[in-house]
């Protein structure tokens, strides 16, 4: 999600000696939509889609009809844990970037950027694509949906954060309480 990939799934492998590694049981695949979160993409699809992967493969492997796909290592995709090494936004990267990362740390890690206050974590992200002529990083607007950002490409609507020190709230509670305003830069400046 966070690389910009458009599809998911499920494998299940064969006991091999590394992870990830050695012929498939079972592969089921899933489209990831343009506004999925990680979490709603796992707690929705992956997981519920992850148990009947291995009561399918159960049935398989009690019939003996169970398969040993071998992989296609030139199909193969890998996404780093998502961890704050990975979550820190740079507003100068395209919009669709910048929207990949947040939903892609959404809910944990959470995207984030630096503040004097600390990291101030984003979710509930939204996108509207379009020219923008504001730098990007640039507070549009804030109001009860949110702090509308400059990107390049779009402006980025984030719906709840979480400052440094407590828990999250939504993004215009918290422009009230760090006296943000249309205009001001989202974070440190590089």
């Amino acid at each position: 999600m966070i690389v910009g990939d458009t599809n998911t799934g499920v494998s299940i492998f064969w006991p091999h000696g590394g992870i990830d590694t050695g012929p498939m049981l079972l592969q089921k695949e899933i489209e990831i939509k343009p506004d999925e979160t990680a979490g709603s993409l796992y707690f929705n699809h992956l997981f519920p889609m992850g148990i009947e992967a291995i009561l399918e493969s159960v049935e398989l492997i009690e019939a003996g009809n169970a398969p040993k796909i071998p992989q296609d290592d030139s199909k193969a995709t890998y996404e780093p844990i998502c961890s704050g090494k990975v979550a820190g936004i740079d507003w100068s990267k395209s919009a669709q970037e910048v929207y990949n990362l947040i939903r892609g740390c959404d809910p944990q890690p959470g995207a984030y950027v630096d503040t004097h206050e600390g990291k101030i974590r984003f979710y509930q992200a939204r996108l509207k694509s379009g020219k923008v002529e504001k730098e990007p990083g640039t507070i549009l607007a804030i109001d009860e949906i949110g702090i509308q950002v400059a990107t390049s490409g779009g402006v980025i609507t984030l719906g709840k954060v979480r400052p440094e020190k407590g828990g999250k709230i939504l993004a215009s509670e918290y422009a009230d309480m760090a006296s943000l305003k249309v205009g001001h830069y989202l974070g440190k400046r590089k």
